[in-house]
């Protein structure tokens, strides 16, 4: 992009390619007078690809020539107002492969004359031939490592899910007795946290034929056993991201699916079969700290997912398309190739509404159907439900009895301490609630309550008021955590 931007004499270049997958232009390279300067500090630049001149270069595939961008009708004022830089003219490419368009480069200014002429244009055209070669030789040499990377994860991963067949033969054997699912176990008041990790896998087994799964979708169940056994060595054991917290989230899906009876009235029987079994590995190979930390410590994970966001719950997806394509755990086998289709769809979607970050970005969609009045016949209803509820159950733990809700604070903020010591390890200042030298537990707890936990539920229990003691149980539990609050301040104005 340097030699397009001396060759044709222009003050500035850019390279947006086409993300596909959002119909977005991404801003990939920024090179010229003052660049380094504008962008700093901006992590990525994003436009929809139907929109300014370089979406509607990506949409026809045509070269553009302005000579004043301001009068221009297609000139996309945002990035001038975001960087500060004043564009004049403009010479608008598209870089094309054999399949369509892969990006668009922008040239801005030129230096020495009033527009860009057609000389430039031709300039232009060539070297978008050769920048279309070094873009694909880029993506497939991405594509080759982003392989590798997987390939170390996935042999990670088997590595530690080695499951033996007397697992399987003894946990299956243990399926002719399901005296453990009962009314206690179909109690929103009930810990499942209680459960042995053992007597969680058998519980899970017993979970899937009480929704009907077994025998609805014909699953075998020495497969269902080898894959729950499997997820449940797939999870890593830091101190709350682990193998307890998956079956827990299960757990409270399970308690929805069967209570509410939302399977054949608000959602599908596939959807309740792919939110049971998203739940269930949601959290899959957790390492015990956030996405923002993989990034920041430039993990494998990192390298593979954040062009992508969701760094960790991509991975978790991952990790669940391992196990099912692992010999002998396909839960699936029975289903037929456009379900199985549609159930990975459902499932990714589902995992990825995990990250809070989405929950918070569609909240005025939940908001809007509830507004409206949920209708089953409506697509985008069943998938803003469908992550409104996993959001519900990924927080399912401030549901249940104050004891269990304090133990839980205590296993989060383990976990969160040991993040913002290897934080501070590698130089970077810790958020407070990371920070074990600063963190007021009480009031973080007050505050998570108030901004994030009773929000979804009270929207949850608009959608089903039948749900609304949940709220009471939550709000007692925020009466408690400010009254150690109190406590607590006694105490830290007096060692002061």
């Amino acid at each position: 992009m340097t030699e397009a931007r001396k060759l044709t004499g222009a003050e500035r270049c850019s390279l947006f390619l086409l993300d596909k997958e959002e119909n977005e232009l991404v801003a990939k390279v920024f090179d010229g007078h003052n660049a380094e300067e504008s962008y700093q500090g901006i992590k990525d630049i994003r436009i929809p690809a139907s929109e300014g001149i370089a979406g509607h270069v990506a949409m026809t595939g045509e070269i553009l020539n302005i000579s004043d961008a301001y009068i221009h009708p297609l000139f996309y004022r945002k990035i001038d107002d975001t960087t500060g830089f004043k564009t004049r003219n403009i010479l608008c490419f598209p870089i094309k492969d054999d399949n369509g368009v892969l990006g668009v480069a922008e040239l801005c200014n030129k230096i020495n004359g009033c527009h860009f002429t057609q000389f430039d244009e031709e300039i232009a055209s060539t070297f978008a031939v050769y920048c279309a070669i070094c873009i694909m030789h880029s993506l497939m040499w991405k594509k080759v490592r982003d392989a590798q990377s997987r390939s170390r994860l996935s042999n990670g991963l088997i590595m530690q899910s080695t499951v033996s067949e007397e697992e399987v033969l003894l946990l299956t054997s243990k399926m002719s007795n399901m005296d453990c699912i009962n009314d206690v176990f179909r109690s929103f008041d009930f810990v499942p946290r209680l459960l042995s990790n053992t007597e969680a896998a058998h519980a899970t087994c017993g979970m899937f034929e009480d929704l009907g799964f077994i025998q609805l979708w014909k699953l075998r169940k020495n497969t269902l056993v080898r894959f729950i056994v499997t997820v449940e060595q797939g999870y890593r054991d830091p101190p709350y991201h682990n193998w307890k917290h998956g079956f827990s989230v299960a757990h409270f899906s399970y308690l929805l699916l069967k209570n509410l009876k939302l399977m054949g009235n608000q959602l599908s029987f596939l959807e309740g079969l792919s939110l049971f079994v998203a739940s269930l590995c949601h959290d899959l190979d957790h390492r015990g700290t956030t996405s923002s930390f993989q990034v920041t410590s430039k993990s494998v994970l990192a390298a593979l997912y954040s062009s992508e966001g969701s760094v960790l719950e991509r991975h978790h997806f991952a990790q669940t398309m391992a196990i099912l394509h692992t010999e002998g755990c396909n839960i699936f086998e029975n289903v037929s190739e456009e379900e199985y289709k549609t159930c990975l769809d459902y499932i990714k979607d589902i995992i990825l509404a995990t990250d809070l970050a989405h929950h918070f970005r569609i909240l005025k969609d939940i908001k809007q159907v509830l507004n409206d009045g949920y209708d089953s016949s409506n697509a985008d209803h069943h998938r803003i439900l469908l992550c409104l509820i996993v959001t519900s159950c990924d927080l399912s733990d401030q549901t249940k009895d104050w004891t269990n809700t304090k133990e839980i604070a205590k296993l989060i903020y383990r976990e969160f301490f040991s993040q913002g010591d290897l934080e501070k390890a590698m130089g970077v200042m810790p958020s407070e609630m990371m920070d074990r030298e600063k963190a007021r537990i009480p009031r973080l707890q007050i505050n998570f309550l108030e901004q994030v936990v009773l929000p979804v539920y009270r929207l949850l229990s608009g959608f089903f008021p039948q749900l609304s003691h949940i709220v009471d149980t939550i709000e007692k539990h925020k009466r408690q955590w400010e009254k150690v609050e109190c406590i607590f301040s006694e105490c830290y104005s007096s060692s002061n």
